[in-house]
C-alpha cells in the first residue's frame, strides 16, 4: 500500500491510499475556497449528561447533488471536485463541513489551554475541538460497499486503520468512530460511496453505556461481555447470518431495528489496528455477502448504517471488543420503520421484526 499526503486549496489534508507504488498524485487542487469554518461549540446538557456539539456551518454542506457535480468524483477538466486527481483508489479528506475540527497548532485540548470544561455544571460549554474526515471507498460513483473487491476492502480498511491510529493521538480526542450512512431513506446528503470518521472530544454516550456493562459482567462472571455475547450466538447458531474462519455476523437477539446484523471477529481486539493480517483480508468476502444479502432480501438497495465500535483512546480498552453494528430502517418492501413516540422521546425500542425471522430471511436471502 502507498499513502501520499496532499492538501487541499483551504488547507485541509487528503490522504491517497493507493495498491501500487507508482501511482502519481501530484495533482493540485485549483478551486479558490472559502476559508474553513470555526470550531463547533459543545454543550452540556445536564440531564443526561451528554455533550451536544453545535455546528451551525453545516446547514450549508453539499445536499444531494447531481451526478455531473459529485464532489468526491474525481477531477476532470471543467469540473474540479474535492479529489484533484483524476482517479484513485480509497480516498480520506477532512470534511469541509465539520461537525468537530483542531484548528492547526492548537494543541489546547479538548477544554482548551489549561484544561476541560467543567462537565456537570448547567450551561456547561466547550469547543467542538476533534476531527471529521470523509473516506471515498471507491472512484466509481454508481458502485457500493457491497461491490468492492476483497483487495479494495483491504485496502478500505488499511485506511481506517490508518487513520484511526492519527486521530487517536490528537490531543484532547477521546474516541474514533469510522461509520457508513446508506441510502436516501436514511438521510445520506451525497451519493458517492464513502464513509466518515469521527474523532471525538468525549467518549460517547453509546460506549460508555456499553462499557459500564461490559465493566459489570467482568465482576459477575470474569468474563468478557462481548466475548460471551458472541460465544453464545455462536453456539446458538439460529440468528447466525454468516461466518468463517475468523468473523462471524449474526442479527443480536435483543434487535433494535428490523434488519440489524453484528459483525465480530474472533480474536478480542482494542482497535482495527489490533487485528492480524489474516483478520483483515478474511473480513472484506464475509462482509460484502451480508451487504449483498441485504440487498437481495427485497430486490431493492438496502438502507442502512455501518458503525465500528472501537475502544476509547485513554478508557476501557480491555473491555472493549471492537465490532462492526449494522442496521436498517426497511421492514419490508414497501415499508420503512421511523423512529416515533416510543423510540425518539423515550429510546424504547419496539422491533416489529422477530430476530430469528430476519436472521433466516438474511441466510436464505439472494446474493446475485
Amino acid at each position: 500500500m502507498k499513502r501520499t499526503l496532499t492538501h487541499l486549496a483551504d488547507g485541509r489534508e487528503l490522504f491517497y491510499f493507493d495498491r501500487h507504488d507508482d501511482a502519481d498524485r501530484g495533482a493540485a487542487d485549483e478551486r479558490e475556497l472559502s476559508p474553513r469554518p470555526a470550531p463547533s461549540e459543545l454543550r452540556y446538557d445536564p440531564l443526561t449528561e451528554e455533550w451536544i456539539a453545535i455546528a451551525g456551518h453545516r446547514q450549508t454542506r453539499t445536499f444531494l447533488p447531481p451526478a455531473d457535480q459529485c464532489p468526491l468524483c474525481p477531477s476532470a477538466p471543467g469540473r474540479l471536485s474535492e479529489i484533484p486527481a483524476s482517479s484513485y483508489d480509497v480516498v480520506v479528506f477532512e470534511n469541509r463541513f465539520p461537525s468537530f475540527s483542531t484548528p492547526a497548532g492548537d494543541l489546547g485540548g479538548p477544554g482548551g489551554p489549561g484544561g476541560h470544561a467543567a462537565e456537570g455544571a448547567i450551561g456547561a460549554t466547550r469547543p467542538g475541538r476533534g476531527r471529521c474526515e470523509v473516506v471515498c471507498f471507491t472512484s466509481d460513483h454508481d458502485s457500493s460497499f457491497s461491490a468492492l473487491s476483497p483487495e479494495q476492502v483491504e485496502l478500505v480498511m488499511e485506511a481506517w486503520i490508518d487513520r484511526t491510529a492519527e486521530l487517536a493521538a490528537i490531543p484532547g480526542v477521546e474516541q474514533v468512530f469510522c461509520f457508513e450512512n446508506r441510502g436516501a431513506e436514511i438521510g445520506i446528503t451525497l451519493a458517492h460511496p464513502h464513509g466518515q470518521i469521527y474523532a471525538y472530544p468525549y467518549v460517547t454516550p453509546r460506549t460508555k453505556l456499553t462499557l459500564r456493562a461490559a465493566d459489570r459482567h467482568r465482576e459477575r462472571t470474569g468474563g468478557n461481555l462481548f466475548a460471551d455475547i458472541l460465544a453464545a450466538e455462536r453456539e446458538a447458531g439460529v440468528r447466525v447470518v454468516a461466518a468463517n474462519e475468523h468473523w462471524t455476523a449474526f442479527v443480536p437477539a435483543a434487535a433494535r431495528w428490523p434488519f440489524e446484523v453484528h459483525v465480530y471477529p474472533h480474536r478480542q481486539v482494542p482497535d482495527l489496528g489490533g487485528l492480524e493480517q489474516a483478520e483483515r483480508a478474511a473480513f472484506g468476502p464475509l462482509y460484502t455477502d451480508v451487504l449483498r444479502r441485504l440487498d437481495g432480501l427485497f430486490g431493492v438497495p438496502m438502507p442502512y448504517v455501518a458503525a465500528w465500535h472501537q475502544a476509547p483512546v485513554t478508557t476501557g480498552r480491555d473491555l472493549s471488543y471492537a465490532h462492526l453494528e449494522l442496521f436498517s430502517i426497511r421492514r419490508a418492501a414497501d415499508k420503512l420503520k421511523y423512529l416515533a413516540g416510543s423510540e425518539s422521546a423515550m429510546g424504547a425500542f419496539v422491533n416489529d421484526v422477530l430476530p430469528e425471522e430476519a436472521a433466516r430471511l438474511l441466510r436464505n436471502a439472494v446474493t446475485d
